[in-house]
C-alpha cells in the first residue's frame, strides 16, 4: 500500500518540477535562425553633382549567438543613379544596375545593458550597430560624360562595370513580436546604412582621388525558422 503511495507522490513531485522549469522557461527561449527581407531606399555619393533615390531588395540569413548578437549574410539587387546631364555644370549622369553580398555582425544594447529593472533601458535594448564586409558588383546601364553648360567640352573617364569591395556601417531598431511562448517570431527591422567603397568606380566616373559611398534607408522583416529553440540567461521580453 505504501509503496504505490510513494511512487505516486514522485511522479507528482516530477511533473510539479517539470511544470515550474518549463514556466521558468517561459521568455527566455529563442530560434538560432531568422530569414529575412527588405526594401533599401539608396543614394550614391560620388562624382555625380546631385542625389537621386532608387530601390534596392534584400534577402537576408541570420545566426543568432544570443537574442542580441547576430550574425547576417545578405544578398541585395536593385538600381543606383544620381546626377543631371542638363541642370549640373559636369553634365555627369548615371544608373547601374547594383548586386552586393555584406557579411556583417550585429551588436545590440540588450546584450550589454540590464534591462530587467529599467524602463528606459528596455525601450533602448533592440537599438544596435553593425558593421562587416561587402562586395559590389555594379553595370552602368546609362551614362553622360560630358558637360554642356560654360565648360562644354569637359570629360570625365571611368568604367562602365565594377567589382568593388566596400565597409558597410549600419544602425537601426528591431521590433520584436512574440509567439504565445514568448519567444521572438518576427522582428521588424528599421536601419540606416553607409557603404564606404574602396574604389571611385562605382557611379562610372572616376574623378579627384576620394571613394565613392553609397546610403540606405531601410524597412525590413526577419522570420525565425529551425527546430533549435535554445535559452537566453535572462527573459527577453518585459
Amino acid at each position: 500500500m505504501i509503496k504505490p503511495i510513494l511512487k505516486t507522490a514522485i511522479l507528482t513531485l516530477l511533473v510539479g518540477c517539470t511544470a515550474i522549469v518549463a514556466r521558468a522557461q517561459i521568455g527566455y527561449d529563442f530560434s538560432h535562425y531568422e530569414i529575412g527581407f527588405a526594401a533599401g531606399f539608396n543614394q550614391v555619393h560620388g562624382n555625380a553633382q546631385t542625389q537621386t533615390t532608387t530601390p534596392t531588395f534584400h534577402l537576408n540569413l541570420t545566426y543568432n549567438p544570443t537574442p542580441y548578437v547576430n550574425i547576417v549574410f545578405e544578398a541585395q539587387m536593385g538600381r543606383l543613379a544620381g546626377g543631371d546631364s542638363l541642370a549640373t555644370s559636369s553634365g555627369r549622369q548615371f544608373t547601374a544596375d547594383l548586386t552586393s553580398l555584406i557579411l556583417r555582425g550585429q551588436l545590440q544594447m540588450g546584450e550589454i545593458v540590464d534591462y530587467t529593472h529599467s524602463q528606459f533601458n528596455n525601450a533602448i535594448k533592440n537599438f544596435y550597430v553593425s558593421a562587416g564586409l561587402g562586395y559590389a558588383v555594379s553595370h552602368i546601364t546609362q551614362i553622360n560624360r560630358y558637360s554642356i553648360k560654360p565648360v562644354a567640352g569637359l570629360y570625365t573617364p571611368g568604367v562602365l562595370n565594377s567589382q568593388e569591395p566596400f565597409i558597410p556601417f549600419r544602425v537601426g531598431y528591431e521590433f520584436k513580436v512574440f509567439n504565445k511562448y514568448q519567444q521572438p517570431a518576427f522582428k521588424i527591422d528599421l536601419a540606416y546604412e553607409y557603404n564606404y567603397v574602396l574604389s571611385d568606380n562605382l557611379d562610372g566616373f572616376t574623378s579627384g582621388n576620394h571613394s565613392d559611398v553609397y546610403s540606405q534607408f531601410i524597412i525590413g522583416v526577419k522570420f525565425a525558422f529551425g527546430g533549435d529553440i535554445v535559452s537566453y540567461r535572462k527573459q527577453i521580453p518585459y
